[in-house]
C-alpha cells in the first residue's frame, strides 16, 4: 500500500475494525518514511458476468434502480429497497464466489421482493423471466397463492403464544 501522502511503497497496520455490517475492514496505517497515518478501507471483491460476457463490480444501486421499477406505484420505500439490496448482497457472498452470473443475482432477487411485494414480484419475474403469455402469470400467481396457503397453515409462535396451556392430569382431579 503507497503512502498517500510520500508515495512510500510500504506501510505498517496500526490498527483494524470490522465495520457495521461485517462486510469491511476498516485499517489505519501508518507510514515509516513520514510517520503520518491513513486509513483503508478492505472488502471482498464480488464481480459480476453479464450476459455479454462483460464483467463489473457487483452494485446495490442497480440492484435498487433495476427494483424501483418494478415498485414503481406500490407502498414501498427506499429503506425497503435498500434492505432488499443487501440481503442479495449477503446471499451472493454467501455462495463463497468472486464471479457471478448476472442471471444468479436476479434468481436472488426474488425471493426477498416476493416477501415485500408481490405486485412488483409479478411485475419483476414478468420481465426477468421472459412471461409470453397469460399462462405464464397466473402460473405464477398459482405459486404465490400456493405459498400463502402453506403459510397460513402453520401457526406461528405469536399467534399460539396467547393460547392456554391444559395440563390433562390437572383436568382429572
Amino acid at each position: 500500500m503507497f503512502c498517500p501522502f510520500c508515495r512510500h511503497p510500504d506501510s505498517r497496520v496500526v490498527d483494524s475494525r470490522t465495520s457495521d455490517d461485517g462486510l469491511s475492514i476498516r485499517r489505519r496505517r501508518q507510514c515509516p518514511e513520514c510517520g503520518r497515518r491513513f486509513s483503508t478501507t478492505e472488502t471482498a471483491s464480488l464481480n459480476i458476468i453479464k450476459r455479454s460476457g462483460v464483467v463489473e463490480p457487483f452494485s446495490r444501486e442497480k440492484i435498487v434502480s433495476g427494483v424501483r421499477k418494478a415498485c414503481q406505484g406500490r407502498p414501498v420505500t427506499d429503506s425497503d429497497l435498500a434492505m432488499l439490496a443487501q440481503k442479495v448482497e449477503e446471499t451472493i457472498r454467501q455462495t463463497g464466489v468472486s464471479q457471478v452470473d448476472a442471471n444468479d443475482i436476479g434468481l436472488a432477487i426474488l425471493p426477498p421482493l416476493r416477501d415485500l411485494d408481490e405486485v412488483a414480484y409479478l411485475r419483476f419475474a414478468s420481465v426477468y423471466q421472459g412471461f409470453d403469455s397469460l399462462d405464464d402469470f397466473e402460473a405464477a400467481i398459482a405459486a404465490l397463492r400456493t405459498g400463502h396457503s402453506q403459510r397460513s397453515k402453520k401457526p406461528s409462535a405469536a399467534s399460539t403464544a396467547g393460547t392456554p396451556v391444559v395440563d390433562a392430569a390437572a383436568t382429572k382431579r
